[in-house]
């Protein structure tokens, strides 16, 4: 099990409920994770899976129609659950625990100056007078590769292209001076190219400021590239967690065997890319049984009638799946996954792979 006293937040048995036009739709169904200091832990899965709702309730971001209806949520110690208001999630949200959304648009103000708005978060989180703000707001433009800062300062939102405003977004989380980064789909919205580049630059500025990450992503290959632990995510629940290596080369739940044979790299000599069968099970009923048995090839009459319990393949490395039971029949991987190391390597080399290029 994990050492204690590395653990920077910890979250166990959380529910989230939202009310959606008179029914209770379960969004996050008993969710636990120990987050460990210094670490990159990558949350994947599809759309609708629960990763960006798991990590609103790190902020107290939920809409008015969500709410923790279960669990608990301790960040160095301190309960979080207890957060009611704006003015008392005010020294957690940004301060401690940041967030980077995909649209960086979103984030940024379109009628107000690029510094001024790295400024002000300058001013309210450390504290300092606006000469010395505006000194920081450059320094920290210029590193996250903002050319000419000095320049650009003056300059507006609409004035910068896609990936110069993620790191305009970036360079504002950096100003809160967090704890933990909270990186929500921060490159699904640029091309390849800059995807790479905001990964280098956010693995680069982990280092140089110690910060610990969660990383947002239904892309396998940017989680290659900058994850320690990755969380797999579905229908609410996660299903299996691991270092990196382990969700690549010894994966052992069914949905996470469809998410790598997914992979673009996987793609046939037609281009044809696998892809999961079937829709996941509606959050609004009570799911019995495996929530992924109705789209496997792999499910076993007890998936359907009886949820698994948590399976340890190793201290690190665990998964939800009646496969792992010791009675289970054995059951390989599918072919297309069985030697990835080997067939990612064929198509690119694998430190291109573990750069996150496609």
């Amino acid at each position: 099990m994990m050492s204690e006293k590395n653990i920077i937040l910890n979250a166990q048995d959380v529910v989230v409920e939202f009310k959606v036009r008179d029914r209770i739709l379960t969004a996050i169904r008993g969710v636990s994770l120990e987050l460990l200091e210094g670490d990159v832990l990558a949350l994947v899965g599809e759309s609708g899976s629960g990763k960006s709702v798991l990590t609103k309730t790190f902020t107290g971001m939920l809409e008015d129609n969500g709410r923790l209806a279960q669990g608990s949520i301790e960040y160095r110690g301190q309960d979080l659950t207890k957060l009611k208001t704006n003015q008392e999630w005010a020294e957690i949200r940004g301060k401690k625990i940041a967030t980077i959304f995909q649209d960086p648009m979103t984030s940024l103000d379109p009628i107000k100056t690029i510094g001024s708005q790295i400024t002000e978060v300058i001013i309210k989180h450390q504290r300092k007078d606006a000469k010395e703000a505006k000194e920081m707001a450059i320094d920290y433009m210029d590193k996250v590769g903002i050319p000419d800062p000095e320049r650009r300062f003056s300059e507006y939102p609409f004035q910068y292209s896609g990936g110069m405003r993620q790191r305009i977004v970036i360079a504002i989380a950096l100003a809160c001076k967090p704890d933990i980064l909270i990186c929500d789909e921060p490159t699904t919205a640029l091309d390849v190219t800059i995807q790479a580049q905001i990964i280098d630059l956010l693995k680069d500025l982990k280092n140089e400021y110690g910060f610990t990450i969660i990383f947002i992503t239904h892309d396998l290959g940017v989680v290659a590239s900058i994850a320690d632990k990755v969380a797999v995510m579905y229908a609410g629940e996660i299903i299996e967690y691991g270092t990196v290596e382990e969700i690549f080369y010894d994966p052992r739940h069914p949905y996470t065997w469809s998410l790598l044979s997914s992979l673009p790299q996987l793609a046939g000599e037609d281009g044809e890319l696998f892809s999961i069968p079937g829709t996941p099970p509606s959050l609004y009923t009570e799911i019995k049984g495996d929530s992924f048995a109705l789209r496997s090839d792999y499910a076993m009459a007890i998936d359907f009638e009886e949820k698994a319990p948590t399976f340890y393949v190793s201290e690190t490395h665990w998964a939800k799946t009646w496969l792992l039971h010791e009675m289970a029949p054995r059951v390989e991987k599918p072919e297309v996954i069985q030697n990835l190391h080997e067939k990612i390597r064929e198509k690119m080399t694998f430190a291109d792979f573990m750069e996150g290029d496609s």
